[in-house]
């Protein structure tokens, strides 16, 4: 559990800029849906 909080807090964006924060979020988003998606896959 720890390792995740970890691996969260490297993902986080210390960008002020709304903008840039929400598009920050949506790569990383995206990015953990195709890795949920290819492991649904590999079951």
């Amino acid at each position: 559990m720890t390792e995740l909080f970890r691996l969260a807090r490297a993902l986080r964006s210390g960008c002020e800029d709304p903008r840039v924060r929400f598009a920050h979020r949506l790569r990383v988003g995206i990015a953990v849906a195709v890795l949920i998606l290819i492991l649904s896959f590999l079951e």
